[in-house]
């Protein structure tokens, strides 16, 4: 018969395994120059129970990263990014010439970058995905985009001949759509991804999607 101390910690071993802070916790690396939105995104990753780290600027990020060019007190090994999330319109560096950076970068190019905007500029979203972006999110962003996007995070990345196939699906067949989001993993046309303030991971986009999330 099993002790009392021997009950605990068994329990306390399946607690540890299962809670958010465990290894399993997605970090993110959340990039916006405005205070607001930053508090914004950071309070929706946290209710998600993703750990996150904040910061103004693309330059910033990249100083993070160890990219800046400079000699940096953070390696790789200490860097642990599972996604980034970046603003597009911020002064210095553009989220977009971030993700030019990141996707330059032998080491962070893996990583899935989403681009978030209060635009909705058609010639901006098809520049980023093309470059490399996982999601493109019209903000405000709300709770149900995070959580989603999470969840395809935590369930593992598409492949990436199927990224680059439905990226360039999307490129030939609906350069005049004006969907509020955009991914490689949303058909702009599809009637319900047309409609506003759908976010770009709900199944009611994501048909195809939806058996591997």
């Amino acid at each position: 018969m099993a002790t009392t101390g021997e009950v605990f910690r068994q329990n306390l071993t399946e607690v540890l395994e299962e809670s958010p802070s465990g290894v399993d916790e997605l970090h993110v690396l959340a990039v916006d120059d405005s205070l607001v939105d930053r508090k914004v995104i950071e309070r929706l990753l946290k209710i998600s129970s993703c750990k996150v780290t904040v910061v103004e600027s693309g330059r910033r990020a990249l100083q993070y990263l160890g990219l800046d060019g400079e000699n940096s007190s953070l390696g790789f090994d200490s860097v642990k990014v599972n996604l980034i999330m970046t603003d597009y319109s911020m002064p210095g560096m553009t989220g977009y010439e971030l993700l030019k950076k990141i996707k330059e970068s032998s080491v962070f190019r893996e990583i899935p970058v989403v681009i978030m905007s209060s635009e909705n500029i058609l010639t901006r979203i098809d520049r980023c995905l093309e470059e490399g972006a996982e999601d493109f999110l019209l903000k405000p962003v709300k709770l149900s985009d995070v959580r989603r996007l999470k969840d395809f995070i935590m369930r593992g990345e598409v492949k990436e001949g199927e990224r680059t196939s439905n990226k360039r699906r999307r490129s030939d067949d609906c350069s005049q759509s004006l969907s509020t989001t955009f991914s490689p993993m949303s058909h702009p046309c599809d009637p319900c991804s047309s409609v506003l303030s759908v976010s770009p991971l709900s199944p009611s986009t994501l048909p195809s999607k939806k058996s591997r999330l």
